[in-house]
């Protein structure tokens, strides 16, 4: 039976995200600060980064002396890859004895010598995105239990933020939640999952099936989205993992300010309505019950007090409950969706 991706990291963690300049692809680091902050010690950045996580910067001998157990690749750019003025820095924190770990497409090991030089100070090479093997091909088959997945118009929008916040609050409320990472930062922050993106194509849906299985009637899996169907370049990921999942119901995450794909300025982002009707036809393919239970917002660069009109609109446009999962969390949705499921 194959088993989902389980990792234990050695906190505390030195996030490096060298020059980075767009905090889209620094979600990595960003993620672990917000939700597991009290395992991380500082940043590592290089000269002209603009992007901040808040934490104290730090060198990696200023971290090993220190205590620090892991460097954490923090970001996550297109193409998943390590720019080659990093490598420096990444020997040097194995040779401290740092564990390395890394949610990027490459292998650390296939870096000529990082192995060895790693085995000698008694430091692990951890790659979060790695799949399973023996990972079936879907069989779209009915399973007990109800599973919500977090959609958008776009990638880095707030899925994995929305699926987090929406778990916390189901637990809050006492349903019985788990929360299914499927990428290298939820991996990270909850101990284990399963890197959808790094699958094969062709079991894509079957990984997706692996991660949320047959659960009791009262049980509700939170799924974390992947890519998006709208998106050039990853809309095949976010389709076999819709069709996987089979979810009961699905949040969109939403950000008014996002008017093109972030990285494709070519393609204009759909309208939400076209966004919402577009995951109900397609996900019908595989449950025909499925729908949309609430809209997750990016309000953060919107003015404070322009925050909760823009949320109270989109809800009487849309008449589904419309929150920010950071700013005031996501009771709403998490209540709409024990409401809905509990008279099924």
């Amino acid at each position: 039976m194959t088993t989902l991706t389980r990792v234990q990291l050695k906190p505390p963690y030195l996030l490096l995200i060298g020059a980075e300049s767009d905090a889209t692809y620094a979600k990595t680091a960003l993620g672990i600060v917000q939700w597991c902050p009290e395992k991380v010690m500082g940043q590592l950045r290089f000269d002209g980064a603009d992007v901040d996580l808040g934490v104290p910067d730090m060198s990696v001998a200023e971290a090993a002396a220190q205590g620090c157990g892991s460097l954490v690749i923090g970001v996550a750019p297109v193409g998943g890859t390590v720019p080659d003025s990093w490598w420096a820095i990444i020997t040097e924190a194995a040779r401290a004895g740092l564990d390395i770990v890394s949610g990027l497409h490459i292998r650390l090991a296939d870096r000529d010598g990082l192995a060895d030089i790693a085995r000698n100070a008694h430091a692990r090479l951890v790659d979060v995105r790695v799949p399973p093997k023996g990972l079936p091909v879907g069989n779209g088959k009915p399973r007990t239990g109800k599973r919500i997945l977090t959609v958008a118009a776009d990638c880095a929008i707030g899925k994995k933020y929305t699926a987090l916040a929406l778990h916390r609050a189901l637990q809050d409320l006492g349903a019985d939640s788990t929360y299914r990472a499927t990428g290298q930062t939820g991996i990270m922050i909850a101990g284990e999952g399963l890197p959808i993106d790094a699958v094969v194509a062709d079991f894509i849906s079957g990984a997706a099936e692996v991660l949320s299985p047959a659960a009791d009637p009262a049980h509700i899996d939170v799924i974390e989205g992947q890519g998006s169907i709208f998106h050039p370049g990853y809309s095949g990921v976010a389709l076999g993992l819709m069709h996987g999942s089979q979810p009961d119901g699905f949040v969109v995450c939403h950000d008014p300010l996002r008017a093109v794909v972030s990285g494709w300025p070519h393609y204009r982002l759909p309208p939400l309505e076209e966004v919402i009707e577009t995951h109900l036809a397609l996900g019908r393919r595989t449950n025909p019950a499925i729908r949309c239970l609430g809209i997750a917002v990016n309000t953060s660069g919107l003015p404070a007090d322009a925050r909760q009109p823009h949320l109270e609109q989109l809800a009487a446009e849309t008449g589904l409950p419309c929150i920010d999962p950071v700013a005031i969390g996501a009771e709403a949705i998490a209540r709409n969706a024990i409401g809905q499921f509990l008279t099924e």
